[in-house]
């Protein structure tokens, strides 16, 4: 079985064609039962010598054998020849996504999403099978000459149950690698999202987010240096995208989505609020057989090649020229202020994020703006509405009328860190005044909601008012609640909630709270369909 005896047969299928590989090699066959044209993997005698590779290879055929998804390559069939393990798969024309990076076969950024969208379904289905990939790369995403988007290569995935890999030995490609899986933990989930995060940035920006000549500045970057978001700014990336990078790649994992469940509902939410809907942009048809199938042959390659190429790909958009932003801008729903670009201490550990600029809502969305809305749009007016207090903030709305009321302004509603950014500043202090803990500064253990406009005097670093106090406002981050908070909501709405319907954060505390030590960075998930009397919102918009 020599890439130099062709043809051969292993059993019904006849080897017709060498592809390449590593330690394993790759074939074009036919499967004569049936006519069709498949993917031979076999390990090879090398490799068979050492017993924790054949293991590998053979947990990667049962493994990948019982996976069935619209976007992971297809398995038919595996078994041995004379000591050999086989995988027999389907044979994929197109390229790889590192070849349509690189060549700027991507498409448009709604059409990178949507490819990044296919991926995070693909890694969502694994992981709900208790699977973790831990290699996922521009090369191991294949996309066909239709766009169809398929997941490859579970040579190195790795069930919750089962453990091959060698002590202190880090699987997967470096650039990929997440910090815990440089300094070789156990495998989790959040390995995968991480790397899901690292390609998301390459997909929208043509480059690689960490780069280095050594492993050993590889493995530094990862550690310790956060991205940059510019390129993706000067890319075009919306806001809510550039987030959603940012977050999947934290360095801790417990700062990351928990779930690509909530990756692919933010993607989908930031995709439907920032991008127009575009047909597809044309795609270029493959050249020839065997470049398509340079896809298959990267497959193999996954296996006995640690490092991934050190090519710089082709920038795929023209930085926008830079311009001059407005410290404040004037809607027809109020003025926003001017959230400046760079690094901020987020968190109760103070610890860097990073974000592009933004604007937000200098305050919460009154009564009156909401109003206009309603007649605008000829829907009822929330329960309770208080009409003789046109200047008090609009509540008793849910996270998707405060999400729709923003996209009729014009607008969004703000992400987690950028709502904790406007709140706070960029010092990381404890309350948007500063850090003395003075309930007279702020609506708490009150009575109720006072005016949108109140303790001016008050204001966070960035212009913005009563963000902590008055009213809970919803910010644009799906949760998985815990189950204490589905018991809790279950005796307060009906029909009672599940963990599986969509919650949303509400942040900066409300008039019924005593002013918190936490209250710039705590946070609670509440039932995308409740409302209250206590929870408002204000919006954001990208700076342009």
């Amino acid at each position: 079985m020599s890439p130099t005896t062709l043809p051969f047969n292993i059993g019904k299928y006849e080897i017709l064609e060498f592809l390449g590989g590593g330690m394993s090699h790759v074939y074009r066959a036919r499967d004569t039962a049936i006519g069709r044209q498949v993917a031979i993997k076999i390990l090879t005698p090398e490799a068979c010598q050492d017993a924790e590779a054949k293991a590998r290879f053979l947990q990667e055929a049962r493994m990948a054998g019982n996976i069935e998804h619209d976007n992971i390559i297809r398995i038919f069939d595996y078994g041995e020849e004379q000591g050999r393990p086989f995988i027999v798969m389907e044979f994929l024309v197109g390229e790889d996504l590192r070849h349509a990076i690189r060549d700027n076969h991507a498409g448009d950024i709604s059409n990178r999403l949507r490819i990044a969208l296919d991926i995070a379904r693909a890694l969502e289905y694994i992981h709900s099978r208790k699977i973790v990939h831990r290699d996922i790369k521009p090369d191991n995403v294949h996309i066909d000459a239709s766009g169809k988007v398929r997941l490859m290569d579970f040579g190195i995935a790795k069930a919750e149950d089962l453990h091959l890999t060698r002590t202190g030995f880090a699987v997967g490609t470096p650039y990929y690698m997440s910090p815990e899986q440089v300094r070789g933990e156990p495998a989790t989930q959040a390995m995968d999202i991480y790397a899901f995060g690292i390609l998301l940035y390459e997909l929208l920006t043509g480059q690689k987010p960490v780069e280095g000549d050594t492993l050993e500045r590889i493995f530094f970057a990862i550690l310790n240096e956060p991205l940059k978001p510019e390129p993706m700014v000067q890319a075009g990336v919306p806001a809510g995208i550039v987030n959603v990078v940012l977050r999947s790649t934290a360095k801790k994992p417990e700062d990351r989505p928990r779930t690509f469940t909530e990756v692919i509902a933010t993607i989908a939410n930031a995709t439907r609020k920032d991008i127009p809907a575009a047909p597809p942009a044309p795609r270029r048809r493959p050249i020839g057989l065997i470049a398509a199938v340079a896809a298959v042959v990267l497959v193999a390659a996954a296996t006995s090649v640690y490092f991934a190429t050190r090519e710089s790909p082709k920038p795929v958009v023209t930085p926008p020229a830079r311009t001059e932003l407005s410290p404040v801008i004037e809607t027809e729903t109020g003025q926003m202020e001017l959230v400046s670009a760079g690094p901020f201490l987020s968190g109760q550990d103070r610890h860097t994020e990073t974000l592009p600029a933004f604007y937000i809502d200098r305050t919460e969305v009154p009564n009156s703006d909401y109003q206009r809305f309603c007649t605008a749009k000829g829907r009822p007016l929330p329960r309770g509405f208080p009409a003789g207090h046109p200047d008090y903030p609009v509540v008793n709305v849910t996270f998707v009328e405060a999400q729709e009321f923003a996209r009729w302004a014009g607008k969004r509603l703000p992400s987690m860190l950028e709502w904790e950014k406007a709140a706070r500043g960029s010092d990381g202090r404890s309350y948007p005044w500063g850090n003395a803990a003075d309930p007279s500064r702020a609506d708490v253990a009150g009575s109720g909601p006072m005016p949108v406009s109140s303790f001016v005097a008050f204001q966070s670093p960035f212009h913005t008012l009563n963000m902590t106090g008055n009213v809970w406002e919803f910010v644009d981050d799906l949760r998985t609640p815990s189950d204490q908070a589905v018991r809790s909501f279950a005796a307060v709405i009906k029909p009672p909630p599940t963990a599986t319907e969509p919650w949303y954060v509400i942040r900066g505390g409300s008039y019924k709270r005593p002013l918190s030590d936490g209250v710039v960075y705590e946070w609670t998930a509440i039932p995308a369909r409740f409302s209250a009397p206590d929870i408002g919102f204000r919006c954001a918009r990208d700076a342009k």
